[in-house]
């Protein structure tokens, strides 16, 4: 046993500290960034943000209403393969990454997709990226897919996002525990400040000139903001963009003014019970349930919540003065909040 004494920050611990800025508009600055992928050279020109591959959020509707944004989907895996043949072939399908997972039904399932229609971005989902099979996956779909774009993970340290690059993956996904209806610190124990662990883990993957991807933790604008600033090259968000039009799943009606309007909707991790009885015929007996399941407001189209996001961004960049997505982690200074809120930390 051995204990970390240095501290490790999550979203809530820091505020970005402002600094003399030349920019006098946020239309001044740029938020799409362009990336060169280290297995590929492919480039990829957009806002670097990720719709999580929820079966409430990685849906065909989110991706092509995240589309004029330049923002990305990690579509869910639990779409059949003759409907993800079908969006695939979808100009709106350039920003999708395709999600599976590392059981012989995701190979058999995404090998038939491949046969009919071109998959150019991957992402390799399991809950514990630690895993060494998890690495030899990473190798092996490499291998298969040398001009793909790969995501893998989730890890939450250096170490691993060093090992995910150099079996294959471009994109590291970075986040254990932190979403809004994971349940894995709680009942495991186990977990990571996600900002230190963005911090940590974009530090190592950028020393290999991988990508890392923030998964989890971000509840408001300002989250993304900071984690951009921490080093994330793309944010994945999941709870943030529950609740629209563009998702799929259970809404909740009433009866007002003679119609039937949406209110609510059910929002459940991807572990939890509520999606292991609907995709897997319940918890096996050699696990336990480690999401939950809530409702979340209806809040009509994405639009409006991606345009609190940008703005937001924005507006944080006008503070610090980067004229650039790309600028920001070099103009991001952290302020600790709370007890120790005059120690500052350089990103």
């Amino acid at each position: 046993m051995r204990i970390e004494r240095d501290p490790k920050l999550g979203f809530k611990d820091v505020l970005i500290r402002p600094k003399r800025s030349t920019l006098s508009s946020r239309a001044n600055v740029e938020i799409a960034r362009t990336f060169r992928f280290v297995h590929t050279g492919l480039e990829w020109t957009g806002f670097p943000l990720i719709a999580a591959n929820m079966d409430t959020t990685g849906t065909f509707a989110m991706c092509r209403a995240l589309a004029p944004f330049g923002a990305m989907v990690a579509l869910h895996k639990h779409y059949p393969a003759d409907r993800l043949i079908e969006f695939l072939r979808d100009g709106a399908a350039q920003n999708a990454f395709y999600t599976m997972g590392t059981t012989r039904e995701d190979q058999e399932k995404f090998a038939r997709v491949k046969s009919r229609v071109p998959i150019t971005k991957i992402s390799l989902d399991v809950a514990n990226g630690y895993a060494e099979s998890f690495l030899e996956t990473v190798a092996r779909v490499r291998n298969e897919n040398r001009d793909a774009i790969i995501m893998a993970g989730t890890i939450v340290t250096g170490e691993m996002a060093e090992a995910l690059i150099l079996a294959g993956a471009d994109i590291v996904r970075v986040g254990i525990g932190g979403g809004s209806v994971c349940t894995t610190r709680d009942l495991t124990g186990v977990g990571y400040p996600q900002l230190s662990a963005v911090i940590e883990c974009a530090d190592a993957a950028h020393g290999l000139k991988g990508h890392v991807c923030s998964d989890g933790g971000c509840t408001v604008p300002g989250d993304i903001a900071k984690a951009y600033g921490g080093g994330a090259d793309f944010v994945m968000l999941g709870g943030m963009l529950a609740g629209h039009e563009e998702c799929e799943g259970e809404f909740r009606y009433e009866e007002r003014g003679g119609e039937r309007v949406p209110v609510g909707m059910q929002f459940y991790g991807m572990s939890s019970q509520t999606a292991m009885n609907k995709y897997h015929g319940g918890v096996a007996d050699y696990r336990a349930s480690e999401g939950k399941t809530v409702e979340v407001p209806y809040r009509g189209s994405v639009k409006g919540t991606m345009q609190d996001i940008t703005g937001g961004l924005r507006s944080m960049m006008t503070y610090i003065g980067a004229t650039t997505l790309k600028e920001v982690p070099k103009r991001t200074t952290f302020v600790l909040v709370g007890a120790q809120r005059n120690t500052v930390f350089d990103s």
